[in-house]
């Protein structure tokens, strides 16, 4: 086994994983997962079949991360998160019988760069979360988060508003919000969408 994958992991052949990532102990990656350069993948988590990962991600201890969901580059998955990908979970068919992989159709959850998913949340499929967003611990998303959107709660609703550094940002005048971490301005150019001033 690489250097990179501890000997308890259980690592698919057939997964793809970066010489510099690293799978820690009694993870499981499946088939086909694409885990980009560094990415860390902690005790006891769960990384589902085909699912990518870019650059720089991190999941956190026994997280859940099932297929087919795809995080972009710079992605927090905190610690015993759950992404689901069945909108209508059953174990038998009506008649009785025992459901198999080909009596439902997975959908996902998409996580765009730099957002970060806090603790024990759920992210119920198929959703999308924006760039640079934070999901607050033990969240339950249930509908697409925007770009910079703070979320929390149960289900979780917009709060606030952080920046990349993932402080909340101070508003000021005229729709400009600042990062009291690096200085950094933010526009809101619509209620409810926010996006960095260049």
């Amino acid at each position: 086994m690489a250097d990179n994958i501890h000997t308890t992991a259980d690592v698919a052949p057939s997964a793809t994983i970066a010489d510099s990532a690293r799978v820690w102990h009694y993870a499981q990656v499946r088939d086909d997962a694409v885990l980009g350069e560094n990415c860390i993948i902690g005790r006891g988590a769960y990384i589902g079949t085909g699912v990518t990962m870019g650059d720089n991600c991190k999941v956190q201890n026994y997280a859940l991360v099932y297929e087919p969901a795809v995080l972009e580059a710079g992605v927090f998955v905190g610690p015993a998160v759950v992404f689901t990908n069945d909108h209508f979970p059953r174990s038998i068919k009506p008649d009785g019988s025992l459901k198999t992989g080909e009596d439902w159709h997975p959908v996902g959850v998409t996580v765009r760069e730099g957002a970060s998913i806090g603790a024990r949340s759920v992210c119920v499929a198929p959703i999308t979360i924006g760039r640079w967003a934070l999901v607050g611990a033990g969240a339950t998303v249930i509908k697409d988060v925007p770009d910079y959107a703070l979320v929390v709660g149960t289900p979780a609703r917009r709060v606030g508003w952080v920046g990349r550094a993932g402080h909340p940002l101070t508003e000021g005048p005229t729709g400009i919000w600042t990062c009291p971490e690096t200085g950094e301005l933010y526009r809101e150019v619509e209620p409810g969408r926010l996006e960095r001033d260049e």
